[in-house]
Formats: C-alpha cells, structure tokens, sequence
C-alpha cells in the first residue's frame, strides 16, 4: 500500500511506528508534540489500522489554551491583516502542492469516494482564496453624535474586534473542509484558535493545522486537541474560551451550551431537510436532484435531503422516476472503485443506529419502497412511503437520521407541504422544485429554514452563500463574511469633543 502521507511538509508531525504504522502529533503551544498515549484510527472502508493519533493529557491541554490564551490571542492580533491574507493564500498554494496526500487521508480516514473527497479538498483550497472577499465584512462603522441632543459634539466609532480565543469543534462527516471553515473566518477575525477534530477522523485536521503553520501564522496562535469528546466538557467551560464554533448534533449542541455557560456561540446542528415536489414540477429534474440529496456521501450530511413531500398528482410518477435511479445505486469501497457514488458508513454503530430507525418505521406503518440491504457498515438507499397520519411518530421523522434513509410522503397540495415541513423541530434547509417561480417563492416565504433552495437539493458547499438553522438546528450563520461575523463582536468608541469648537452647532 502506498504511504499514507508522502509530502515532506508532513514530516514534522507524525513517525513510523514499529509496525509502519504512522503515529501522529498535536499542536500544543506552537510545537508538535506526541500524547501521553496513543488511539488507534481505523479505516470505516475495511475496519484496519491506518493511523494512531496522539491523545493529550490534561496537563497537554492545560498547556495549549494557556498558551493561546496568554499569547497565542496577541500574536495573532498583531499579525497584520494584510498579512493573514497572504498566509491564507500561501496556505491554498501548499494545499495544491500536497492536494493527493489530503485526497488519499479523506479516502482512508473517512472513507470518502474519490471524487467526494477531491471535491473537499477543492472546496478548503477555495475557501482559503476566498479570504481576500471577506476583509470588507470586520470593517465597522462610524456615528456621528448630532441626531441626539445627549451626544452633540460627540462622534463614535464601532469597530469588529476578536473574541480572543475561540475553541473551533468539527464533525466527522466532512473532516478537513468543516474545520477549516471555521479556523479561517477565527484566525481572520484576529482570533487564536484551538481545533478539536473529529475523534473518527482526525488525520486531514491535523494535516490543515500543519498548512496553517508553514504559510506563516503565529504558531502560538494555533491549537491541536487531540482528545476523545466526552473528555472536552472542562475545556468548553473553561473561562478563556470566549467563542465556541461547533457543527454536529443538535444534542451535543445543547450539551455544550450548558456547559459553556455565558460565550458566544456559532453552532449548525441537526437537520431534517424536506423537498417539496410541487405538480408543475420538472419531475426528471427533481427526481435528480432528491436522489443526489439523499445518497451524497451516504446521506451522512446536516444538509441531506430526508423528507420528501410531494403532490398527489404527481406523486406516483416522481416515485418511479426516483425508485428507477435508485435501483442503480450502491454503496462501494472507494479503493476498489473511483467512481462511487456511495460508500460506508464512518462506522458499524451508525449502521446498525440506520438499521434500528428503519425497523421501527416498518413496524409502525411505513412501507419499505427500497429493499433493506446492509453488508457490515455499508448501507444501501432506504427510501419508505410513510402516510401523513404516521409520520409524526416515526424516529426517522423525529431524529436527525445520518445516513441514507428518507421519507416519502403524499400531500394534497402546497399549504399541507408546508404545515408538515415546518412540524419538524428542525430548520436547516428545504428544497422546493415547481417550474412557476412566484409559486416557489411563495412557499419559500412560509418555510421555517434557514435556506431554501429551488429546483436544486439543499448544499451548503464553500458558503458562498451563508447557511445556518432555525429551531433545533442551530444559532448562527456561516458563510464567506457571515462567519468572521459571529467569530469577532464589536466595540464603540466615544470620542467627546465638547467645547473645543470642533462643531458649530445653529
């Protein structure tokens, strides 16, 4: 097998084990640094050992946010804007130098097909680019005192500034893109910064930290916690922790909320993205769209398509149009296979939780309009015909399902789409597919999502445009110059002038 990462950027952070194993550093203090111990990462395409990941003690972490806090957050203040742009864009440069050792982790580590895991490797580069739109978003603004009696002669200024140590939480689902989105608009915004990355697959994480810290960051401004979550409550609550950016489920969403106490928070949570086929709809188009927001990645994203609540008019045709695509869709291993379009579950419990929510919307009335096929962590296409009347009750409806398992459901006409659509607890986003655009933007009016997209299934992609939940699925919003916004807050400076002739007031 080829060597898990051959660039010599990467030579600093990782050694062989005795085995040929790689075992890797964090990033404590601006230096790589082994654990107190190692966890072992296996590959979800075959279950092996591709890697071990160090794992900090608490002593370990105790080091790396005094450290960011005490002078990790001046560092990177003080490290001009105009500088953090051009390590932004030496950043993307040396991403594009190393772009197959990032593609081959992605594979391994979370076993992405081929060309889902280029497409994130894209993705990050484009967003490290994309800084250069986002400086105009911390600019601040200017108030002149003369519209009120109480501040004449007084003139103000509001200003963005950082938070000063923000702890940035990915997810395993898109492990290098996700965190960097979060990383970037922090460091952007003149904050430190301390990753946790997903503890299934970490690997691309600690390659990006890497990138950061070659194209000229200050090093002390930068954090790697390699530690497993359910250690991380003393490090949400810690006090110098002044922002908190995570993406992941609504329940550890709450949990850290409670845990933190008084910070800001950024947080994109759960879904439980409908598409609403309306019966002027292009069908073969939206039969395209909803099967590529269901199966993409294997259904393991916050913005996958999981209800479908389509018109009864159209509704037997859609069904075929969708059952015919679906039949042709299979969950491969992305080593044996460039092409696939599916691959595994990121682990055998979210098979078997996949498995569990199935079985229990069969037992309560659902028809299965897909076969059930599972062979170890691999999933196939689940697609269940649910009637209105038990769908509230399904945990496939109430819960957000990560995996490749959607709803279908018959609806009378556009209000009653709409009434079911919003009943979720959920509100990340909706898809809409009608060929009448005042219609479409009507019903997109009414939805409880924080995006709409029509005749196209629900992505968030690079952020360029922002994205974020309502409800139970978040606080927040991120996005090219949305998330440097909620990752600095603002200052209003005062100046008085009182008597000093600088106003002539009539």
């Amino acid at each position: 097998m080829a060597k898990l990462v051959q660039h010599s950027v990467f030579e600093p952070v990782y050694r062989l084990g005795s085995d040929g194993i790689p075992e890797f550093k964090a990033f404590v203090a601006g230096k790589w640094v082994f654990g107190e111990r190692f966890a072992e990462v296996q590959s979800p395409i075959d279950g092996r050992v591709i890697a071990r990941v160090s794992v900090l003690s608490r002593d370990q972490v105790e080091e790396a946010i005094s450290a960011a806090h005490s002078s990790g957050r001046k560092a990177i203040r003080n490290y001009p804007g105009e500088k953090r742009i051009e390590s932004f864009l030496r950043a993307a440069e040396l991403m594009k130098e190393t772009f197959e050792d990032f593609v081959r982790v992605l594979v391994l580590d979370a076993g992405k097909p081929k060309s889902n895991a280029a497409g994130e490797v894209k993705a990050t580069i484009e967003r490290l680019e994309k800084t250069t739109f986002e400086s105009r978003a911390i600019l601040g603004d200017y108030i002149p005192g003369d519209w009120s009696e109480e501040t004449l002669e007084s003139e103000g200024i509001v200003k963005r500034e950082p938070y000063g140590l923000v702890l940035a939480i990915g997810p395993f689902n898109y492990p290098l893109f996700i965190p960097a989105a979060k990383v970037i608009p922090a460091l952007l915004g003149g904050n430190a910064v301390l990753l946790k990355p997903a503890s299934a697959d970490p690997l691309a994480a600690i390659l990006f930290i890497r990138i950061l810290e070659v194209s000229g960051f200050p090093p002390e401004s930068l954090g790697l916690l390699t530690i497993p979550g359910g250690l991380m409550d003393s490090v949400v609550a810690d006090k110098r922790i002044r922002a908190i950016t995570f993406t992941g489920s609504t329940e550890v969403g709450e949990h850290i909320v409670k845990t933190g106490g008084i910070k800001a928070y950024h947080l994109e949570l759960g879904g439980k993205d409908p598409a609403i086929v309306l019966d002027d709809a292009d069908l073969e188009l939206a039969a395209e769209k909803i099967v590529k927001g269901m199966v993409s990645f294997s259904g393991q994203r916050c913005d996958a398509i999981r209800l479908i609540l389509a018109q009864e008019g159209i509704y037997g045709e859609l069904k075929a149009r969708m059952l015919e695509r679906l039949r042709g869709i299979e969950p491969k291993n992305p080593l044996e296979d460039e092409n696939a379009v599916m691959g595994p579950l990121i682990d055998m419990k979210s098979a078997d939780y996949i498995e569990e929510v199935w079985k229990d919307a069969v037992e309560k009335g659902a028809k299965p309009l897909t076969e059930f096929r599972r062979k170890g962590n691999y999933v196939w296409p689940l697609l269940l015909e649910v009637g209105k009347d038990v769908l509230p009750e399904l945990r496939a409806f109430q819960e957000d399902v990560f995996g490749p398992l959607t709803l279908m459901v018959k609806v009378k006409d556009e209000d009653e789409a709409i009434e079911i659509a919003n009943s979720s607890r959920f509100g990340l986003d909706a898809a809409i597919f009608s060929s009448c655009e005042r219609r479409a933007r009507r019903v997109a009016r009414k939805l409880e999502a924080g995006s709409v997209f029509i005749n196209e299934y629900p992505r968030h992609g690079i952020g360029y445009y922002p994205f974020g939940g309502v409800k139970d699925s978040g606080v927040g919003r991120e996005g090219i110059g949305y998330s440097v916004i909620q990752l600095t807050t603002t200052k209003s400076i005062v100046h008085n002038f009182r008597g000093t002739g600088v106003w002539e007031y009539m």
